[in-house]
């Protein structure tokens, strides 16, 4: 079992950028594939970034490819989130979540493990 901590979310204005963390603890991370996914108010959770196991691949939704990118450091057995040019309808709560031994997915369906999320806000 794998235990997930979000943290680097905050207010910012469009065109900014954060960097969200990912920090695992519990077994060898690099084990894992790690997806970040994001769920607006009145919304259902969405699939943002993936990556692989031991940084083979990485995927991204249409609507964040050119802006976001997925990151791993598997000796600090964490995974980031780097968001540029940020948007409005870039506000939401972003979770990530991890799933063993597998090459990453775009739906929740293929993760196990989940964050408790942190909140992304973009003013205008």
């Amino acid at each position: 079992q794998v235990q997930l901590v979000e943290s680097g979310g905050g207010l910012v204005q469009a065109g900014g950028s954060l960097r969200l963390s990912c920090a695992a603890s519990g077994r060898t991370f690099s084990n894992y594939a790690v997806g970040w996914f994001r769920q607006a108010p009145g919304k259902e959770r969405e699939f943002v970034a993936a990556i692989s196991r031991h940084y083979v691949n990485t995927y991204y939704a249409d609507s964040v490819k050119g802006r976001f990118t997925i990151s791993r450091d598997n000796a600090k057995n964490a995974v980031y989130l780097q968001m540029n040019s940020l948007k409005p309808d870039d506000t939401a709560v972003y979770y990530c979540a991890a799933e063993p031994w597998a090459l990453g997915s775009d739906s929740t369906d293929g993760y196990r493990y989940w964050g408790q999320g942190t909140q992304v806000t973009v003013s205008s």
